[in-house]
């Protein structure tokens, strides 16, 4: 291998028991570029660069990973030989201590000492120095806790260069991110690659690699497909190869015809440890019919939805209103008895209980159906929740397996099958398509669907406005905790929902 790459894959392999997560890899990186690496869910990235970056050792794959000239066999257990050979990754579910400060916790484990003590002005002096390189915009000193998302995957990002990483790999690292702290983010990635950092950057959402690589990596069930530069692809030609198939429409067209008012919401005010989340919602919602949410990050849309499920803040002032008849939910039990169901934004920890299997996951909200004379009912428990798996292809060995081993399109899917399994009157999907591939999110949209065309009422939260406009039958826009505007999609554009997400109108 030349000086020109600084990583390359040959025939790399991996099995599980049962399947074959990586099979006959090959391709190079070259030193100092951005190199995208994107494919469906369970297409093998993530169990890529667990190779990479020593989660799995030399020994447990087969094939040949070349790094800097030389084969690297990182042994078992050494994820910090990946570290000081250079090799850091930031996750996508950030790893970093709440109550330290932003030093101490890219210094952790490291400290500078001095006669046998952590030297505070060094760790504070070296941290100030490392991220005015890089151009990292927080204070040294600042508790991680009271940062915002964007300022905390900075601090991810400065960790990892305080190992003197040459290669940063990125999973999924605009999925919490606003607009603005993801222009941020491209800034910081051009300045890494002025210093000659590699970064391998990985995400589901198309534009962004070709607003950021140089160069994008396809993988399909495990198989390489292509290398090829942005320059030479497009968003259809790169869908085409993460798929396998010609995808004509991201958004697929349904049957919807929204009905009678079901479900109201009147000047809603709500308030959480006495600060105000909400101040004054009011919308309606139809059967069969999706209402999309859009807004910034802190416009309070899921305050909202969280609110009215019964688990966020306190209703101060307001009406809500179920097939014309007041209620209130006081908590998720309450909402569950109304036939509100909630898939929450972050699924892993509010939607899932990741070590337990499929079917207790689909099952556990819904005992009571199941339930005989003071026992569970287990035949009926499995031929339910298999059903139900059915219905949304959920890929999966059995229903026994933990949903921790799914890929996130499968997740997703479990979330929605155990609220489907209540029969509710509301679904509510917060960021439904957060973290899941192009051909999950098709599969995602048609199930909406259909649940719409069977007369559930569905609201959906959205951090991407063309799916907000793709997919809704009417868009409420949120501002400062209150609804500030409803558009039919009909006469929705980009710009008018941005000038009513920024306050302008």
């Amino acid at each position: 291998m030349t000086d020109e790459y600084i990583l390359e894959f040959q025939n790399v392999t991996k099995q599980f028991p049962g399947v074959t997560a990586l099979d006959d890899v090959s391709f190079k990186v070259k030193r100092g570029e951005i190199h995208g690496l994107c494919g469906e869910n369970g297409a093998g990235k993530s169990t890529l660069m667990k190779i990479l970056s020593g989660v799995y050792p030399y020994g447990t794959y087969d094939g040949t990973v070349i790094y800097n000239g030389q084969e690297l066999k990182l042994q078992a257990s050494a994820i910090h030989q990946a570290t000081e050979k250079g090799i850091a990754i930031v996750y996508q579910e950030l790893t970093l201590v709440p109550h330290m400060t932003v030093g101490e916790n890219i210094f952790l484990g490291s400290e500078p000492t001095e006669h046998g003590s952590i030297n505070w002005a060094q760790l504070y002096s070296e941290t100030q120095t490392l991220l005015d390189k890089y151009k990292l915009d927080v204070h040294p000193q600042a508790l991680v806790k009271n940062l915002g998302v964007g300022k905390m995957q900075m601090t991810e990002i400065a960790k990892a260069l305080s190992e003197e990483a040459q290669v940063l790999i990125l999973d999924e690292p605009t999925s919490a991110l606003s607009e603005a702290e993801i222009n941020k983010l491209m800034e910081i990635l051009r300045t890494l690659k002025s210093h000659g950092v590699t970064c391998i950057y990985i995400s589901h959402k198309m534009q962004e690699f070709f607003r950021i690589c140089d160069n994008v990596t396809v993988l399909r069930d495990g198989k390489w497909v292509t290398t090829q530069p942005t320059s030479q692809l497009s968003p259809e030609k790169l869908v085409r190869y993460m798929v396998g198939r010609e995808m004509k429409e991201r958004f697929p067209q349904g049957n919807r015809r929204p009905g009678e008012i079901i479900f109201e919401v009147k000047d809603l005010h709500a308030e959480k440890a006495d600060r105000a989340v909400l101040n004054g919602v009011s919308f309606d919602l139809r059967k069969g019919e999706i209402l999309g949410i859009a807004g910034l990050m802190g416009s309070g849309r899921t305050e909202l939805v969280m609110t009215i499920f019964g688990e966020f803040g306190k209703i101060t002032q307001g009406d809500i209103r179920l097939e014309g008849r007041p209620i209130k939910s006081n908590n998720s039990h309450h909402a569950m008895e109304h036939g509100i169901s909630l898939v929450p934004e972050d699924r892993k920890r509010h939607g899932l209980v990741l070590i337990q299997s499929i079917l207790k996951n689909i099952s556990l909200p819904n005992l009571d159906r199941f339930a005989r004379l003071m026992r569970i009912d287990q035949n009926a428990e499995v031929a339910e929740s298999l059903r139900i798996a059915k219905e949304l292809t959920i890929k999966a060995p059995n229903l026994y397996v933990p949903v921790e081993t799914l890929s996130g399109g499968n997740q997703q899917k479990v979330v929605i099958s155990k609220w489907l399994l209540s029969g509710p009157k509301i679904l509510i999907m917060d960021d439904p398509t957060r973290g899941i591939d192009v051909g999950a999110k098709f599969e995602i949209y048609k199930l909406m669907n259909d649940l719409a065309e069977q007369g559930i009422a569905i609201i959906m939260i959205s951090s991407e406005l063309e799916e907000v406009l793709g997919m809704s039958d009417r868009v409420m826009v949120m501002w400062q905790g209150r609804s500030n505007g409803i558009l039919n999609t009909s006469e929705a554009t980009q710009e008018k929902i941005m000038t009513l997400a920024t306050g302008l109108a």
